[in-house]
């Protein structure tokens, strides 16, 4: 639905910025300016700031950034359209025709909506009614609760035909409209032949009801509004569920199930979970995950993605743990690649073999599921594993026919910055996976595989460096990077990803626990990390510190934001590196954080002794000097004593 640019500058001049915000946002006025806590994300210390004058909203804590109409949008779950029309009428403005539909389309439109609510209405009386005996003892089977049931406005739909359809022309909406609505189906007309064909077509002729005996959850849309009904089969049945066909109010891959509900508690937690059926959603919400939802019979479309970011950057797709869930995730992932954007991804967490969501929760409660979900992956983790799982890589055929597929892979993503950030990945993975021992990352200098390496679809760096090493012609599983070690008495550096994944986890735990900047500032400045990013992150916060400002955590991140550092420091507050370091964690208590990170750093000390003693070494074999010599039995020294 387009909107003339006119109209929408009028909109955006009319409706107060600060009004409109300040609903939900207490604001204190900042010289021309107002600033409050940001809706967006928990803080302690304002970072959210409104621009009247300018007409935008920014938070330094976040980057969360908008007008009226994205605020409208992002608070509300409205759609750009919805957004429009609710503002309209804030601010009595009328929206101009040629956006708008016909007065008749619009009633007809109304008394669809009518009509659907007419149905539920109906469905709900019917699991009450004695012959929704099947339907319940089904539900307490399942183990719903009646609060539960009244919640989802969960109904029956009977075994006898036509009983909705009566029910429905009583209330007075016609056949063709209840046919509209995807409640009936209409009888095809008679063929033209001769005797009487209306008397032999007898109760044929008749519309039919679209669900009976059924257990019925109703479907809404994004306001919350009935739309369609998803209907499970009671007896034999050749569709097991059965959902309302599209039509004009609904349309199954551009809706999710459950997520009017969900929609203010992920606002809340910053979670959301994508199950695969209506059972799992509602069994979750039952045991406190109330941000879950469900597509609706179909695999996630590219409108259903959109919709999810719209709630969580990073919804959670939790998948059964068989087969089927695997392939499930790989339809996720290939759908999602091109539409990836700094910041927005999916992760993936796979359940124990033949458990679902919901039975998961009844038979071994909410914990188990918040263990498999705390070992969710991230898409960059799902992506490698897909390529690599169970195959051979002991040629340099198989080798670069992996890196082929890798290079395909990345070059679906459209967004230039998320495209390089997966090539970096990808290209640091294939190095530390197939590395020789002792041999340094590529074009890294002996600093790696992150510095200096190529960049590019095809990853164009000099020498291929796939090398089979110690690997051998053993299977992988794709869990974890294959064993490469080198003799005593020296061992290879950790590979780059492990590395970074460390660094990470510790650049987090600063960013969250600000005290420990002066703790160990001396240690910190002496620490060589290999990302180079990381390593300017951790020179502005040792600055930062230096400069005698309060180490606060919404201060920090703020101060990184303005220091163009937003997206980085978005990669390190996730769930994927707190689950390498929980510590890290912003709500971890000082006393875990203080015992944690003793040990934390010492690892970190002794991976620098034994870099240098690798650098060392290699200086000695270039060059066979008295001084190259005696640097080398410093280092090794020194990595005999820190392992004591």
């Amino acid at each position: 639905m387009a909107f003339p640019p006119e109209f929408l500058d009028e909109l955006r001049a009319r409706v107060g910025l600060v009004g409109l915000i300040g609903r939900r946002v207490k604001l204190t006025r900042r010289g021309r300016e107002h600033v409050g806590l940001c809706p967006f994300h928990n803080e302690k210390t304002p970072s959210f700031t409104v621009s009247e004058d300018k007409g935008f909203y920014h938070c330094f804590g976040c980057g969360e950034h908008g007008d009226v109409i994205g605020f409208a949008m992002r608070t509300e779950g409205l759609s750009f359209p919805e957004a429009i029309e609710k503002l309209a009428a804030e601010a009595g403005l009328q929206v101009p025709r040629e956006a708008r539909a016909s007065p008749e389309a619009t009633e007809r439109r109304d008394r669809l909506f009518a009509c659907l609510e007419a149905a539920a209405g109906w469905y709900e009386s019917q699991l009450a009614a004695a012959g929704g005996a099947d339907a319940r003892e089904y539900l307490e089977r399942r183990g719903l609760r009646p609060d539960t049931i009244r919640a989802f406005r969960i109904g029956y739909a009977p075994s006898e035909r036509g009983v909705m359809r009566q029910a429905l022309n009583a209330q007075g909406f016609a056949n063709d409209l209840l046919a509209e609505a995807g409640l009936i189906k209409l009888p095809e007309a008679p063929e033209q032949s001769e005797g009487s064909e209306p008397e032999r077509r007898g109760a044929a002729a008749e519309p039919r009801d679209y669900l009976f005996h059924r257990v019925v959850f109703p479907i809404t849309d994004q306001r919350g509004r009935v739309v369609a009904f998803g209907g499970r089969a009671l007896g034999d049945a050749k569709a097991k569920y059965l959902n309302s066909p599209d039509g004009p109010l609904f349309h199954k891959g551009r809706l999710l199930y459950n997520w009017t509900r969900a929609r203010e508690a992920a606002r809340g937690s910053g979670e959301l979970l994508v199950v695969e059926g209506y059972m799992d959603a509602i069994a979750l919400a039952e045991a406190g995950f109330q941000a879950s939802v469900a597509p609706l019979g179909t695999a996630l479309t590219e409108e259903q993605i959109a919709l999810l970011w719209r709630l969580a950057a990073e919804p959670l797709l939790c998948l059964d743990g068989d087969a089927a869930g695997q392939r499930a995730a790989a339809r996720a992932a290939e759908r999602a690649l091109p539409l990836l954007e700094p910041g927005k991804s999916l992760a993936f967490a796979l359940l124990p073999a033949g458990e679902d969501p919901d039975s998961l929760v009844r038979s071994r409660g909410a914990a188990a599921l918040r263990r498999v979900l705390e070992t969710a992956l991230p898409l960059a983790d799902l992506l490698w594993q897909q390529a690599t799982r169970g195959k051979r890589f002991d040629t340099p055929e198989r080798r670069a026919g992996l890196r082929r597929k890798l290079r395909e892979t990345v070059g679906r993503i459209r967004d230039p910055e998320v495209r390089e950030a997966y090539w970096d990945e990808m290209e640091q993975r294939f190095e530390a996976a197939f590395r020789s021992p002792g041999r340094p990352p590529r074009g890294a200098g002996g600093r790696g595989a992150g510095a200096g390496s190529a960049r590019g679809p095809g990853w164009k760096a000099g020498r291929d460096g796939a090398r089979q090493g110690q690997w051998g012609d053993r299977r992988w599983d794709g869990r974890g990077l294959p064993d490469v070690s080198v003799p005593p008495p020296l061992r290879a550096r950790p590979s780059s990803v492990a590395a970074q994944r460390q660094e990470q986890v510790l650049l987090a735990a600063l960013i969250n626990h600000p005290e420990l900047l002066h703790d160990a500032a001396e240690t910190l400045a002496h620490l060589q990390l290999e990302n180079r990013a990381l390593a300017g992150l951790l020179a502005d916060l040792l600055d930062y510190a230096a400069g005698g400002e309060a180490l606060d955590s919404e201060a920090i991140r703020r101060h990184l934001t303005e220091r163009g550092s937003a997206n980085l420091v978005a990669g390190l507050l996730q769930r994927r590196v707190y689950h390498l370091g929980p510590f890290a964690r912003p709500e971890s208590a000082p006393a875990e954080v203080r015992d944690a990170w003793g040990p934390f750093l010492a690892r970190f000390g002794e991976r620098q002794v034994l870099g240098e003693a690798t650098q060392a070494a290699k200086r000695l074999a270039d060059e066979m000097s008295e001084e190259n010599l005696a640097r080398l039995q410093v280092a090794q020294r020194l990595g005999r004593t820190g392992s004591e």
